[in-house]
């Protein structure tokens, strides 16, 4: 970082705080010993979601609580259980590194996560996720789960 002062490229970190999305730093110039405030902006590089109809849109969080709310209406399913899915489904996704996942992927993310939690609301999700055109569509799921338990 180059002193404002003096225009020495070497500097000390004095103090560093955590501010929302911004690390405030000051620092002191090793050679003048001027002080001087930066800011480091954290840059997140926004998930991409490629749709099945081959468009691509940003991953929204609020959109997957929402559909999963849908899932598990009058089930005994919590809003705070809802949001730790979502939280560890993202937070898997972003570990992932890659910038594009399939809306596939997150669809089995959340299958998988929520067969564990209720399996009403696994086949809800399923249904419209897998696009469910006939009764035994519904049959094959159900037989799975009850296999799986």
């Amino acid at each position: 970082m180059k002193c404002p002062e003096c225009n020495c490229e070497e500097s000390k970190v004095i103090d560093s705080r955590p501010t929302e999305n911004k690390v405030r730093r000051r620092r002191e110039c090793i050679q003048c010993g001027y002080r001087f405030t930066t800011y480091e902006i954290i840059e997140e590089v926004p998930l991409m979601v490629i749709k099945k109809d081959n468009s691509i849109e940003p991953f929204d969080r609020e959109k997957l609580v929402d559909r999963l709310c849908r899932a598990t209406v009058k089930r005994p399913v919590t809003l705070e259980t809802i949001e730790n899915m979502v939280e560890s489904i993202a937070a898997e996704l972003k570990n992932s590194l890659q910038r594009e996942v399939t809306s596939d992927k997150i669809g089995e993310l959340v299958l998988h996560k929520l067969k564990d939690i209720d399996p009403v609301a696994y086949i809800r999700f399923a249904s419209v996720y897998r696009d469910f055109g006939d009764v035994d569509s519904f049959m094959k799921i159900i037989s799975e789960l009850k296999e799986a338990q």
